[in-house]
């Protein structure tokens, strides 16, 4: 083990859970991070056994930390320090997210509002209160 504690953010930088530490900062600000069921500031310190929670749209990861890296490692040495916990239900909603995903004609721009609304309604049962970190 390289070290007893870790910055939550740099963790989860660090595992490549975020591509930027910026981004992991700000991430766990909006709480969209917890640990061990509680909501943490982004100096909140992990160690090894802690269970992180994230939520990424309208998908909640679940993480258990399993050591410290030194600094961020490489795709495939993450399995050497975290373990993938998220539930089923979870990565079949991500599959169906990335099935849904309209392929738009290069050059066409953004999602029109219409079609913005009719992906939300699909997904609106997703979004209640009793589940969100926020």
């Amino acid at each position: 083990m390289s070290k007893e504690t870790m910055r939550v953010d740099k963790y989860l930088w660090a595992i490549r859970v975020y591509k930027t530490r910026s981004l992991a900062t700000s991430q766990v600000k909006e709480n969209k991070v917890k640990v061990n069921e509680e909501t943490v500031k982004p100096s909140r310190s992990v160690k090894a056994g802690d269970v992180i929670q994230l939520r990424k749209g309208a998908v909640y990861f679940t993480y258990k930390v399993l050591d410290l890296p030194k600094s961020r490692v490489g795709a495939k040495l993450v399995e050497e320090y975290s373990k993938n916990l998220t539930p089923p239900e979870e990565l079949e909603k991500l599959e169906m997210m990335r099935m849904q995903r309209v392929e738009r004609p290069h050059g066409t721009g953004r999602p029109t509002k219409q079609e913005r609304r009719d992906w939300e309604k699909f997904f609106e049962n997703d979004f209640d209160d009793e589940t969100d970190f926020g």
